[in-house]
C-alpha cells in the first residue's frame, strides 16, 4: 500500500480506466463520467506512467486493451464494482434482527423513568438490540457526547453546535417525606427550612437545587450524588426531600407509604433535553432509539 502511494497512484485513475476500458473510447467515456476528453485523456496518461506500462493500443477509432491492461481491468473490475455498490446501497434497518448496541447517556433522574420504559419498547420490538446506559449530568454531558455517546437525556446548559438537542418533558418539584414521621399538613416555609434535608448534589457538596435557586440555606443531614437510594434514605425518618416530580412518582411506585406535599414557595421548571450527536443525525438504530424516547417523554408529560 504505501509503494502504491509513494508512486501516487490516485484510485479514481482506476474508475476512469475501467470506463474507457468497457466502451473501448475517450469520448464516450468522457460523456458517461461527466468529464471533458482531456480531462480522461490526461487520467490516463497518469495512470499509464503509475502503472509503468500501455494500457491501450489504438485500433481503428477506438481503443483496446494491451495485455498489461488485460490483467489490470481484470483485477480491478469486480473490486470497483463492489466499491460502487457499497457506496450507492441504501441502508437496511430492521429492529427485530438489529444487534447494535446503544450508548445512551442518563442523568440519575432521567433513568428513573426513562430507561425501565425503553427496555420494554426494545424487548417488544427489538430484541437483540442492547443498550449501555452511561450516567452523565450537564456539567460532563458535552464531554461525554464528543466521547461517543449516540445520544443522551439529561438537563443541559450550553452546548456546541455539533450537538442537537429537543426538549423533551418539563417538571417541577415536590417534597418528598415519611408521613410516619414527618407529619406534615401544610408545609411553611419557615418549617420547610427549619426540618431536616436529605439533598442530592453532584458538586459533592451541601448545596442543592433550593440553595443554588434561592440562596438559602437548608438543615442538611445528608448530601448525596444520585436519587438512586433517596427513597431509602428518607424512608424511616423525618426528613425531608425535594426532587423532580417524576422522581418521587418513580420512588412512590416501590415505597407507596411515602407521601409528597408541594412546596412552600414557587421553584422553576426543569426541562430534560433529548440530545445527540449531528453525526448519528441519519443513523437509522439511533432515529429508532431517538424516536421511542420523544413518545415514552409524551406519554409522561402532564395532560
Amino acid at each position: 500500500m504505501n509503494n502504491s502511494y509513494g508512486r501516487d497512484l490516485d484510485l479514481n485513475l482506476l474508475r476512469v480506466f475501467a470506463v474507457v476500458a468497457e466502451v473501448g473510447s475517450v469520448t464516450e467515456a468522457a460523456r458517461r463520467l461527466y468529464l471533458t476528453q482531456p480531462a480522461v485523456s490526461a487520467a490516463l496518461r497518469r495512470l499509464t506512467t503509475a502503472v509503468g506500462a500501455p494500457l491501450f493500443v489504438r485500433s481503428g477509432r477506438g481503443l483496446v486493451l494491451t495485455s498489461r491492461g488485460e490483467r489490470l481491468r481484470a483485477g480491478v473490475q469486480p473490486h470497483l464494482q463492489a466499491l460502487i455498490d457499497a457506496a450507492l446501497a441504501v441502508p437496511s434497518f430492521d429492529p427485530a434482527t438489529s444487534e447494535r448496541t446503544l450508548r445512551l447517556g442518563m442523568s440519575d433522574s432521567a433513568e428513573q423513568w426513562l430507561l425501565p420504559r425503553l427496555l420494554q419498547v426494545l424487548a417488544a420490538e427489538a430484541p437483540r438490540m442492547r443498550v449501555v446506559a452511561i450516567p452523565v449530568q450537564f456539567r460532563t454531558i458535552a464531554a461525554a457526547l464528543a466521547a461517543g455517546l449516540d445520544a443522551a437525556v439529561t438537563v443541559a446548559d450550553e452546548l456546541p453546535t455539533s450537538i442537537r438537542r429537543e426538549p423533551l418533558l418539563s417538571g417541577g418539584f415536590t417534597c418528598l417525606f415519611d408521613p410516619r414521621h414527618a407529619r406534615l399538613r401544610k408545609l411553611s416555609e419557615r418549617e420547610y427550612f427549619a426540618r431536616e434535608h436529605v439533598i442530592v448534589s453532584y458538586n459533592g457538596d451541601l448545596r442543592g437545587v433550593i440553595e443554588d435557586y434561592f440562596g438559602k440555606t437548608r438543615n442538611i443531614r445528608c448530601s448525596v450524588s444520585s436519587f438512586a437510594n433517596l427513597g431509602a434514605l428518607i424512608d424511616g425518618t423525618a426528613m425531608l426531600a425535594t426532587v423532580p416530580m417524576l422522581v418521587a412518582e418513580q420512588i412512590r411506585l416501590v415505597r407507596p407509604h411515602l407521601r409528597t406535599t408541594p412546596l412552600p414557595f414557587p421553584v422553576p421548571l426543569g426541562t430534560f433535553e433529548l440530545l445527540w450527536p449531528v453525526a448519528t443525525d441519519d443513523d437509522p438504530p439511533c432515529r429508532f432509539a431517538r424516536a421511542h424516547i420523544k413518545r415514552i417523554a409524551q406519554a409522561l408529560a402532564p395532560k
